[in-house]
């Protein structure tokens, strides 16, 4: 029967004009703080969720989940090697690869390149690179064409345009293994497409034909590696390893979180750092809860004598003021969700807006892996936020309530 009133009376409480205008400012302090900290984390979070969408299907996108390469030499019976690796738990498809490793030229203009040479129809399965290039993508390389597909940054550190011709030198290995010193290789290529995935890849990437790189190289019919794509990303290191382990050669072998890994775990923990920064920040807001309900205890100290005469017992004054406090980190909560969820919707538009009015890009793609800010909203953050924000306004409102219902009827009437 209690709790009706209890409840009744602290949220009357809570809508009542209070007598001193310093609470009123430190009530309206809390919850506006309580507001700005829940909406920052969940914008914070919705940034982090953004990048790991971008990090999932932009850059894995196009890098291979796992490779192997040989330590020496090439692999002559390729076509048999990739049928046994396929043929792993876990795998969804394998794609023989040459790396070329090299500079590129144009006029006096020189820009380092990894050009994965593949099979286009293989690729397709390996990787969506297609998505991000013009004309038909992969589809663009032919065999015996000498064409090549470059990233967007690369084109333009060169200046290079579709359709114009490009000098690839490479080491000469042998020259290497009589170490003597001789002229790189020199090797003609036709652009014929370019991928703008929209970051640092763009810089450093580029596709030619297998058949192509194995002429260029003088490799006959042989293949330096395979790329591979699996079910489950986060098992790619093992899934490599269970399938080089079934070809006789000494492979090494490489995984996304190799050359990748860093930017998942950067992300998680920032992510995690998030958390608990702004989780203080709301913390410290819903310290104001205290400061306001102490004030309130001692403004209604005759209002609490009075009740404990007309029988309301302990818990029903604790719950009065539980409620009056928890009212502050509802609303603050119940607001700051509302706005973290709508402008976490509108952040990357609204960072590209100030970026063109500053006339300055915040994430250059020569060192960050996308070139915007990305931003995915989840509903399990925002539970999360704000539930985490309405149990600490809970624990506040601990202590006042507990000393409200400690004081003496008789001491405070007899004032």
């Amino acid at each position: 029967m209690y709790r009706p009133l209890a409840l009744f009376l602290g949220l009357r409480y809570s809508r009542a004009r209070r007598s001193s205008g310093f609470v009123s400012f430190i009530s309206a302090s809390s919850i506006i703080g309580i507001t700005l900290g829940v909406m920052a984390l969940i914008l914070g979070l919705s940034a982090m969720n953004g990048f790991e969408r971008e990090l999932r299907v932009r850059v894995l996108a196009v890098v291979p989940h796992a490779e192997t390469e040989m330590v020496r030499g090439e692999i002559s019976d390729w076509r048999s090697a990739e049928a046994m690796l396929l043929d792993t738990p876990g795998m969804v498809a394998v794609s023989p690869i040459v790396r070329l490793n090299g500079l590129l030229e144009r006029g006096d203009k020189l820009k380092a390149v990894q050009l994965r040479a593949i099979l286009p129809a293989s690729e397709k399965r390996i990787s969506d690179a297609g998505h991000y290039m013009t004309g038909q993508g992969l589809d663009e390389l032919k065999p015996g064409e000498n064409g090549v597909i470059l990233g967007k940054a690369i084109a333009n550190k060169l200046g290079v345009a579709l359709g114009e011709n490009i000098t690839l030198l490479l080491p000469d290995v042998a020259a290497q293994a009589e170490a003597s010193l001789k002229s790189p290789l020199q090797r003609r290529f036709k652009v014929v497409g370019f991928m703008e995935i929209g970051g640092q890849l763009d810089g450093l990437l580029g596709f030619i034909h297998l058949q192509d790189a194995q002429q260029a190289l003088g490799l006959g019919d042989r293949v330096q590696g395979f790329s591979f794509r699996v079910q489950d990303l986060m098992q790619a290191q093992d899934v490599a390893f269970e399938a080089a382990s079934k070809l006789p050669e000494r492979m090494y072998v490489r995984s996304w979180k190799n050359s990748q890994g860093y930017l998942y775990q950067d992300i998680q923990l920032v992510r995690t750092v998030m958390y608990v920064v702004m989780l203080m920040v709301v913390a410290v807001a819903c310290f104001n809860i205290v400061s306001t309900l102490v004030m309130a205890v001692n403004e209604k100290r005759n209002d609490i004598a009075i009740l404990k005469t007309m029988g309301a017992g302990p818990w029903q004054i604790r719950i009065t003021f539980m409620v009056q406090g928890m009212m502050n980190g509802l609303l603050g909560a119940l607001f700051g969700g509302l706005l973290g969820a709508g402008l976490s919707r509108y952040l990357t538009p609204a960072i590209r807006g100030v970026e063109s009015l500053l006339g300055h890009r915040f994430l250059n793609p020569e060192i960050y892996f996308i070139d915007f800010l990305p931003s995915e909203l989840h509903g399990l953050d925002v539970a999360i936020v704000t539930g985490a924000a309405v149990l600490m306004s809970l624990l506040a409102t601990l202590y006042p309530a507990w000393h409200a219902s400690s004081l003496q009827p008789a001491r405070e009437l007899g004032r």
